[in-house]
């Protein structure tokens, strides 16, 4: 191998995206029966941007009573108009949703790297765009239900639930509302309390929209306000993105009623590079899918299985990789790394990484300067890792790679599925037999083949075991939200 050169002495001049044109308010009410309502508490906490530790604004902290008056309003809306509304006119208010997110596209990236830390480049060219995208696909399936289910009739569930997490907070408030409204139910949406501002600017797009009062409510706050969503005997559909922690607790709550279930939790991905793969689009999958979001991703590929005969190559061009990696403002457009989410997030991040050197894994991290104020972590790659390792079993929703090696494809097969996640995973090879070999073996809802955390509308995605069930997106995606009768 090259002797490992180190890092240029040259740095990109700061590019920072201007916030000047985001409308922020001080403080966010709920958005209940399409009106801004206080918290019946009167009750508020704090948004704070990770990357500085400044206050954003106050936002309502939910509570049962609050929950019980966005389910009514639902209940009311899909009882009414919108529940007599058809198809086609459905699919005009969705069509109408994903313009409006176009033209305020920019506003949105911006608000969800002040909120989240992620870099501006993944909120501007991914997350925003791709959240019309599911708007745009599900309005042209709001009057095609016959035909997206021959034979079989179609009806609405009623009332969906929805709480989602803080690491795609925008697109994952689209993932779940575009295809309830769709097939024609009402929804209460509650994000997750350190992320709510772009579910909040999403109700006021919503109302600007035009869409009758009540048939998206959204009620912001902790763990109470997604338990009193969870257990109120009104919600027909529970969609819950989040912790394989928290997804068994609400399966255990819903066991003994009738309301219908869709979980989408945690993962430990494995990206497996083969000896025949094309090893530098390989090493920029690897850098896509664990680095470029912080880890924040439950299909990161944060397990790397490398076959022995090639592992100095791509350990190498990783490493290089790494250095050239920036980490610090997101807002700034040359960020490659932003911050982590919270301060809970990074002490989680770093009891794990020392749990890694414990284990006797061997860590390389970049040496760059970080900022001195904020939630940062370097990029970090464990090599010499047992399967045992907690690093290698458990999910750390961080930048920290583990790197294990391998001889066989029988055996990266049984290393890759020992784990109790099942969500997603990568292959990197040069023959299409031998990807396809992996894929029909590997224990993922999702298999991406020379690449990685490539997402479209149209696909389903969701995973098996730990990993949650039910398929958000495509056609799986709308049959979650209907109930289904052979005619």
């Amino acid at each position: 191998m090259p002797k490992k050169k180190s890092a240029p002495d040259w740095n990109y001049a700061p590019a920072p995206e201007s916030s000047s044109q985001v409308n922020l308010a001080k403080r966010y009410d709920h958005f209940i029966g399409g009106k801004w309502t206080p918290p019946s508490n009167q009750s508020y906490f704090t948004s704070t941007n990770p990357a500085t530790g400044k206050k954003i604004a106050e936002v309502a902290d939910g509570s049962p009573t609050d929950v019980e008056a966005a389910v009514k309003a639902a209940r009311a809306a899909y009882k009414g108009s919108w529940g007599k509304m058809s198809g086609r006119e459905r699919g005009k208010y969705l069509y109408r949703i994903a313009r409006l997110i176009q033209e305020r596209a920019r506003e949105f990236a911006i608000i969800e790297t002040l909120d989240g830390g992620k870099p501006i480049r993944e909120a501007r060219d991914i997350d925003i765009p791709l959240a019309a995208n599911h708007f745009f696909y599900h309005a042209g399936w709001a009057d095609k239900l016959d035909y997206a289910f021959p034979n079989q009739k179609t009806a609405p569930l009623g009332v969906a639930g929805q709480i989602i997490p803080w690491n795609f907070p925008f697109l994952m408030a689209a993932w779940k509302i575009a295809p309830a409204l769709a097939t024609g139910n009402t929804v209460v949406l509650k994000p997750a309390e350190t992320t709510p501002l772009t579910a909040l600017k999403l109700a006021e797009l919503i109302a600007d929209a035009g869409l009758p009062d009540g048939v998206v409510n959204i009620v912001t706050g902790a763990g109470e306000t997604g338990a009193a969503i969870v257990n109120h005997g009104d919600i027909d559909k529970i969609a819950f993105t989040g912790s394989t922690a928290v997804g068994k607790l609400i399966q255990k709550s819903l066991a003994h009623t009738e309301k219908r279930l869709t979980l989408e939790l945690g993962g430990k991905a494995a990206n497996i590079i083969l000896d025949d793969a094309p090893i530098d689009q390989a090493v920029e999958g690897i850098v896509n899918g664990i680095y470029f979001n912080q880890g924040h991703v439950c299909c990161a590929g944060s397990r790397l299985f490398v076959q022995e005969n090639v592992f100095d190559e791509v350990m190498w061009k990783l490493k290089r990789r790494m250095d050239s990696l920036i980490v610090g403002d997101p807002l700034d457009k040359n960020t490659d790394i932003g911050a982590i989410n919270s301060k809970a997030q990074l002490k989680t991040i770093q009891r794990y990484i020392k749990a890694g050197i414990k284990d006797g894994g061997e860590i390389y991290q970049p040496s760059c300067d970080l900022p001195a104020k904020g939630n940062w972590c370097l990029p970090t790659v464990f090599t010499n890792v047992a399967q045992s390792s907690i690093i290698a079993q458990e999910e750390i929703f961080g930048p920290v790679l583990a790197v294990q090696t391998f001889r066989t494809v029988p055996e990266v097969i049984e290393k890759a599925n020992n784990t109790p996640y099942g969500l997603s995973a990568g292959v990197w090879s040069d023959k299409g037999a031998r990807l396809f070999q992996l894929t029909k073996s590997l224990q993922a809802g999702v298999v991406w083949g020379n690449t990685f955390n490539q997402f479209d509308p149209t696909s389903p995605f969701g995973g098996f075991k730990e990993s949650g069930y039910g398929r958000e997106g495509g056609l799986h995606g709308l049959a979650a939200y209907l109930n289904l009768e052979f005619s």
